[in-house]
C-alpha cells in the first residue's frame, strides 16, 4: 500500500514537470488569430490619433499590416520568419520624435488591453520590442 503511494505521487510529481513549460508569447495572445487581431486593434488606433496618422500617410496599409504581423510573429516566438526591411531602413528620414515614438507605444498598449491581453503578457511584449527603440527615433 506505501509502494503504491508514493508511486503514484512520484508520477504525480513528473507529470507536473512535464506539463510546466511556459507557452510563447505569440502562444499567449492566442496565436495567428489573436496576432492579427492586435494589429488590426493596432492599426485602428493609428487612424483615430491625430499626432501618429500623418506618419503613415503615405503608407501601404495591407502591406504594412502584412509587415507588422511577420515581425511580432517571429518576435513573440511564433512560427514566423521576418525577412522584412530592417527598422532603420524603413524609419531613416521619418524624424520620429521620442514623443510620438511613446504615443506609438500607448497606441500599442491601448490595442493589446482593447484586445483582452493580460498586462504581464503585455510587459513582456514591449520589453522584447523595447530594443527597436534606437532604430525608429530621429534617424
Amino acid at each position: 500500500m506505501l509502494y503504491g503511494l508514493i508511486l503514484l505521487l512520484a508520477s504525480v510529481g513528473l507529470s507536473g514537470c512535464q506539463s510546466a513549460s511556459q507557452p510563447t508569447l505569440y502562444q499567449q495572445i492566442g496565436g495567428q488569430a489573436g496576432l492579427e487581431r492586435l494589429v488590426d486593434l493596432f492599426i485602428n488606433q493609428i487612424g483615430r490619433d491625430k499626432a501618429i496618422l500623418p506618419y503613415f500617410a503615405k503608407a501601404n496599409v495591407s502591406h504594412f499590416r502584412q509587415g507588422f504581423i511577420t515581425h511580432l510573429c517571429d518576435t513573440l516566438d511564433g512560427p514566423c520568419d521576418y525577412q522584412g526591411d530592417p527598422m532603420v531602413q524603413i524609419h531613416t528620414g521619418m524624424q520620429i520624435t521620442e514623443a510620438d515614438f511613446n504615443r506609438v507605444v500607448e497606441l500599442l498598449i491601448n490595442a493589446m488591453t482593447e484586445a483582452g491581453i493580460a498586462h504581464t503578457t503585455q510587459n513582456q511584449i514591449l520589453a522584447r520590442l523595447a530594443p527597436l527603440r534606437g532604430e525608429v527615433i530621429k534617424i
